[in-house]
């Protein structure tokens, strides 16, 4: 008799098992940094369509394979800084920028494609004017066609156009997404995909800003090309390997200006965030520079480290981590040049002081961070960075690598330390909230070598994503 409800209690379980099986997995509705990377295939199953924007996600263009999806952003902040540059420019600067970004993508069938986006950023109340991150009328952020079937086990696209890069961790090729107005490039890239390694090839020119309408030109002074490389290892681990190549005519350093030829070899390691058990995560990356400076050469390197610990199953869901990080500078009177440079890092860097402050060239660093879930919706950051100079005889540069404070003869080696906090409030997958703070306590190079005030800085966000 147990053996016959046994056997009935399986009969009657089928149809539920083969429910289960035959159940999709949950479709990725994720608005990715690069929105060339969202995937709305899925769409074409009018029963997915739950969202107030789907019907402009999935537009049938009559073809196999073929539609187009339309998607944007809005993002408005409110940015006051206070003592600038550590007092050279000694008031309190408050204003506001806006950004505005639309795209298209266009899928006409499994081999070619076209993907257009627009971008708008602007700025209003700024004392001294908008800067080349601030404001850009109206242009192409990316404007690319790409021939090639992405959906095989082993395949390679060619893409060539405008478009955005953005590598690894940021560190050293972004889009530059803190600041108001992105970085992309002009040029042809390779995406390819060989059993688990994903390899892409690219030879581009930056795309320069100017401040009107459609007047944006490649930068012919600098050419830049790479190849980067990563794969999936063991136990959630991934590893990256690259070569960058940068040509500048001009370029300047605490030493002086002259032509760069500068190579990059890199390679990182890294396991992602833990966010269903507890667990440690971790990236680490180093970087060798060589080439040539004017009639000297180039010998200069990285260090960089991030190890964090995640306990989503407590109460706050809190993440413990630690940045370390390092990198080379110049003694202006040997015949290399050892001053790292960052090439197109990530424009808030440090996290809060996105667009202010010292940047990842000639310096050490500690960055201690608490990251918690005050509620499903609200989450709360706080760190503190501390900065050293590396190489006393070398400035302090800013985050895109331009020379910020000169060394001018001073042998502090201590830059000065940040404390700072983040809220974020996401209202919905489409809306969000944020509040950035800190102050920037100069330390003693900074007391020798400008006014030595603290830079006050603070930040509201709104932004909108569909």
């Amino acid at each position: 008799m147990r053996s016959v409800s046994v056997w009935a209690g399986l009969f009657l379980a089928l149809p539920l098992w083969a429910q289960v099986q035959n159940e999709s997995p949950t479709p990725d509705r994720t608005y990715n940094l690069l929105r060339e990377n969202d995937d709305w295939s899925f769409l074409a199953d009018p029963s997915l369509r739950s969202d107030f924007w789907d019907p402009i996600k999935y537009i049938p263009l009559g073809c196999d394979a073929c539609y187009v999806s339309l998607g944007g952003e809005i993002r408005l902040a409110f940015e006051r800084v206070g003592n600038d540059n550590w007092g050279k420019q000694p008031y309190m600067n408050a204003f506001l920028i806006q950004r505005y970004m639309l795209h298209s993508d266009w899928r006409l069938g499994k081999d070619f494609r076209v993907f257009l986006q627009l971008k708008s950023g602007l700025e209003d109340f700024r004392a001294g004017g908008p800067r080349p991150i601030d404001e850009k009328r109206l242009d192409f952020e990316a404007a690319f066609f790409e021939v090639g079937n992405a959906h095989k086990k082993n395949w390679a696209v060619l893409r060539v156009g405008r478009q955005e890069l953005n590598y690894g961790s940021g560190r050293l090729v972004s889009v530059r997404e803190g600041p108001n107005v992105r970085q992309s490039f002009d040029g042809v890239k390779i995406r390819s995909k060989a059993g688990a390694w994903n390899v892409d090839a690219f030879a581009v020119r930056p795309d320069l800003d100017n401040f009107g309408f459609f007047d944006n030109v490649p930068g012919h002074t600098t050419a830049f090309w790479g190849l980067y490389a990563t794969r999936p290892w063991r136990r959630g681990v991934s590893f990256d390997s690259y070569y960058l190549g940068l040509d500048r005519k001009s370029a300047t350093f605490e030493r002086g200006t002259a032509t760069e030829l500068r190579h990059s070899v890199g390679a990182r390691l890294w396991r992602p965030i833990a966010t269903k058990k507890p667990g440690w995560d971790f990236d680490d990356e180093t970087v060798w520079q060589f080439g040539s400076f004017g009639s000297d050469g180039i010998n200069a390197w990285t260090v960089a480290s991030d190890h964090g610990y995640s306990l989503p199953n407590l109460p706050l869901k809190p993440r413990f981590s630690v940045k370390a990080d390092i990198s080379s500078g110049d003694n202006p009177a040997s015949h290399r040049l050892g001053t790292f440079n960052p090439i197109y890092p990530i424009g808030n860097y440090f996290g809060v002081l996105a667009d202010t402050g010292p940047g990842p060239v000639n310096f050490i660093d500690v960055h201690p961070r608490i990251q918690t879930q005050l509620t499903r919706r609200v989450s709360l950051s706080t760190d503190l960075v501390v900065q050293w100079r590396e190489n006393l005889a070398d400035g302090v540069y800013a985050v895109p690598g331009f020379l910020l404070v000169p060394a001018d003869g001073s042998r502090a080696r201590f830059v000065g330390y940040r404390p700072g906090a983040e809220v974020r409030y996401q209202i919905d997958r489409h809306a969000y909230l944020q509040a950035d703070y800190g102050i920037f306590y100069a330390g003693q190079f900074l007391k020798e070598t400008t006014p030595g005030r603290n830079i006050n800085y603070m930040e509201f966000w709104a932004g909108y994503k569909f």
